[in-house]
């Protein structure tokens, strides 16, 4: 059985207020598995985001433990252990794409030169190859969301946080991503965790599903997604996926339409 990477037991954060506070996460438990893919998704407000500085140590929980490779960690330590991306690329619009990708091998002591070398060698697998001298500026936005996992990856860490990496994007440039970051995945098997509202999305990539439910946020189902890999686009008409599908929904409060008779 491969190891924990990263667990959640009985997590919880409150955020205090003149009124009381609000009760953001309560009692929520979840597990990464070495080189595993795995989707949190859940209503708005539920405190995806928050479970999220929560792991990668931007915040302290007010109940709970959290543990990374088997040790207890506390949110001070886990700052700077666990690879993180949010929702908005931030890339620095003064600095080359090259030069970008490069800012977590910089802070890491990485020499400027050796730092493109190691990036440069990536360029072509993250579909980056002939943009190394662009500015950000000159990028569509599924060009800059490769360019900011590319940034994740070379930082180093081998547990990555994505929160809603592609929820900008448009429909078809979301699913061409989406493809993308599978074979990304298969070919580093990094564990990852990813943040999303997209429930086909959560299936196509995930080895399992985690549903939060309305706030407090607290877990209402883990779904272990028994798809065969390696997945192409394919997979989500089939019935296997739908009927996966049918379930997360009801979870969240919602269903599918019934199908037309053929």
């Amino acid at each position: 059985m491969d190891r924990v990477r990263l667990r959640a037991e009985g997590l919880g954060k409150r955020f205090a207020s003149r009124d009381g506070g609000v009760q953001a996460l309560d009692g929520l438990d979840l597990e990464v598995s070495d080189g595993e893919f795995v989707s949190v998704i859940g209503p708005s407000g539920c405190g995806k985001s928050t479970l999220f500085n929560l792991l990668a140590g931007l915040e302290e929980p007010t109940a709970g433990t959290l543990w990374l490779d088997g040790d207890r960690v506390d949110a001070g330590r886990l700052l700077g252990r666990v690879g993180y991306m949010p929702q908005r690329d931030l890339l620095m619009p003064w600095r080359t794409i090259l030069d970008n990708t490069i800012l977590g091998l910089e802070v890491a002591g990485v020499g400027r030169a050796e730092g493109r070398r190691r990036a440069g060698e990536l360029f072509g697998e993250f579909g980056l190859a002939g943009f190394e001298r662009r500015r950000p500026s000159e990028l569509s936005g599924g060009m800059r969301q490769r360019a900011a996992l590319l940034r994740t990856f070379l930082a180093g860490r081998e547990v990555i946080l994505l929160d809603e990496p592609f929820g900008a994007l448009d429909s078809l440039t979301r699913a061409g991503m989406q493809q993308w970051l599978v074979q990304v995945w298969e070919e580093h098997r990094k564990t990852i965790l990813l943040i999303t509202h997209d429930v086909d999305e959560a299936l196509f990539l995930s080895d399992r599903v985690y549903v939060l439910t309305p706030r407090p946020g607290r877990v209402e189902l883990v779904l272990e997604v028994d798809l065969p890999r390696p997945r192409s686009y394919e997979l989500i008409t089939s019935e296997p996926f739908t009927e996966r599908k049918q379930l997360l929904l009801e979870h969240l409060g919602m269903t599918l339409p019934p199908r037309k008779a053929s």
